[in-house]
């Protein structure tokens, strides 16, 4: 393949990760919503610890866990902002 037809790849790659993100965060407000009725705390560190100990350990590469990580830290911050009442 070549340059432009990896672009396409990605783009779409991205298509589906956009829609597998809109999920997440449906989920992610749901379970806010919840959170919210039951007065229980958004910010919950050992779920987080949690998601990071899987996707670390799901992971296949070609990205070190530790960038994994990184993207998992930031998109609990957006799915976490989501939580919060408006």
């Amino acid at each position: 393949m070549d340059i432009p037809d990896w672009r396409n790849k990605i783009d779409e790659l991205d298509e589906q990760i956009v829609q597998l993100l809109s999920k997440r965060a449906a989920a992610a407000v749901a379970i806010g919503e919840l959170k919210a009725k039951s007065s229980a705390p958004i910010y919950e560190p050992q779920r987080e610890q949690a998601v990071f100990e899987h996707v670390r350990r799901i992971n296949s590469g070609p990205l070190s866990d530790a960038q994994v990580q990184d993207v998992y830290e930031r998109l609990m911050d957006v799915m976490r902002a989501l939580q919060r009442p408006q």
